[in-house]
């Protein structure tokens, strides 16, 4: 474990995860320091306060390289891109640059089940942590699913293990095992793991992050990251049906396994043919894993029934923030649907949706900065209105709506344009739902 004492840790981001890795920080009696891209005002208030009681150096609205360079260690909150100036001016000082994820995993001696892919990896996530509890086994869910891996690396003693959601903004800046660096400034040495799940889950690949990654080579070589410093007594756990994860199991160290393989099975879907092959290198039995399938109710906005109005259904899924995750979302869909979409664009081909679009959406109602390019995408195909915000969206669906129909929020997009997240964008539709008449 290393040793931080008295070393200064500048964390990039003021949200969620920079407070996590705060309190870390603190609690190793390092001396933790913020800076933020956002000026203070568009922070929370309550979150603010919290830093400066705890006299906190801080920078809001940007970040300087006086302030970067003046650091021990860099941590990158999740959203922080190893692309952005502060990270080049850290590594030209040859300070070492770590995301939250694997700046938490030095402190952690528990093994890791990590849960990545473009879609589905909220559902498989918590889909394992349940059937771990169910098995007997003590287990914590965190990472990209809400709750920073940070916030539980000092309460893992009576813990068997940890499931860590994980996306590409995460994968990315991963350091390859016993990574070192050398400080001119601080004359110090730094040695670090690199982050090593036990068991890695790649659920599926497609185009998603291409606003942040430079194209679809680099998302994928993000992910691939997963990978990286496993052994051959760990696990990879692959999707059959993707040549491309096929091809990998020949370039990784770790035991290659594949879910989806088998047509002839049981499994309604490939979350819960993961969530299968994970058990099973456990020793968990399919029985326990179907009990924990029969009375799993999903995961808040995905799929999330919000109520049924005059014979109409009200979906959330907020969550699908990708092409692929609403084609998800459609193919499950029984009924027409009014299909709720826009946000910010991610610079996804949305084309790929058109033959199904056409066969399941009734109608479209486009909102957000990428409307104007999601209605010309499916003009030809469906009938589409524009909004200028969700309010108006679901009042124009619900006029529209008959007995029968579903409205269905399943955006494409990311949620940045309006909402904090894809959780305040779903919370807001529910609102606005249950307050119909």
């Amino acid at each position: 474990m290393i040793d931080i004492k008295g070393k200064k840790i500048t964390i990039i981001g003021a949200q969620r995860s920079g407070k996590a890795l705060t309190e870390l920080a603190l609690r190793l009696e390092g001396i933790p320091r913020i800076s933020e891209l956002k000026p203070e005002k568009d922070i929370d208030a309550d979150l603010v306060q919290w830093f400066r009681q705890n006299r906190l150096a801080m920078e809001f609205n940007g970040q300087t390289r006086e302030f970067i360079e003046d650091s021990d260690i860099v941590v990158l909150s999740p959203g922080v891109s190893v692309h952005s100036a502060a990270v080049q001016w850290a590594t030209l000082r040859n300070i070492p640059v770590l995301g939250e994820i694997e700046f938490a995993f030095q402190f952690c001696h528990k093994p890791v089940i990590a849960v990545t892919g473009s879609n589905g990896k909220t559902t498989v996530s918590t889909l394992i942590n349940l059937v771990l509890t169910k098995a007997g086994y003590r287990s914590i869910l965190c990472g990209n699913v809400g709750f920073p891996f940070s916030q539980f690396v000092f309460n893992l003693a009576d813990k068997d293990f940890i499931v860590v959601e994980m996306s590409s903004f995460q994968l990315e800046s991963l350091l390859e095992p016993q990574s070192t660096f050398r400080t001119s400034s601080h004359n110090g040495r730094w040695s670090f793991r690199g982050f090593k799940p036990h068991i890695a889950v790649m659920l599926n690949l497609s185009q998603n992050h291409l606003d942040r990654h430079k194209d679809l080579n680099e998302y994928y070589e993000a992910k691939k990251r997963i990978f990286l410093n496993q052994e051959e007594s760990d696990f990879a756990v692959l999707n059959y049906q993707n040549s491309l994860l096929r091809s990998w199991a020949n370039d990784i160290k770790s035991k290659a396994v594949f879910f989806g393989a088998n047509t002839q099975t049981k499994i309604l879907n490939e979350n819960y043919a993961a969530v299968m092959k994970v058990a099973d290198i456990l020793g968990v039995s399919e029985e326990l894993c179907q009990k924990v399938f029969d009375h799993f109710k999903g995961v808040e906005h995905r799929l999330e029934w919000v109520r049924s109005i005059k014979g109409v259904e009200y979906i959330n899924d907020s969550k699908s923030t990708t092409a692929e995750a609403t084609r998800w979302a459609l193919t499950r869909m029984e009924h027409p649907v009014i299909l709720l979409c826009g946000g910010r664009d991610k610079n996804i081909d949305f084309s790929v949706l058109k033959e199904l679009v056409q066969k399941k959406v009734k109608s479209m109602i486009v909102f957000g900065e990428a409307r104007t390019k999601i209605k010309n995408t499916f003009a030809e195909v469906v009938k589409i209105e524009e909004c200028r915000s969700l309010e108006e969206a679901v009042a124009s669906a619900q006029h529209t709506a008959q007995t029968g129909d579903c409205v269905v929020l399943s955006p494409m997009c990311a949620s940045f344009d309006m909402f904090r997240n894809f959780e305040e964008r779903g919370k807001r539709y529910k609102e606005i739902v249950n307050q119909l008449n």
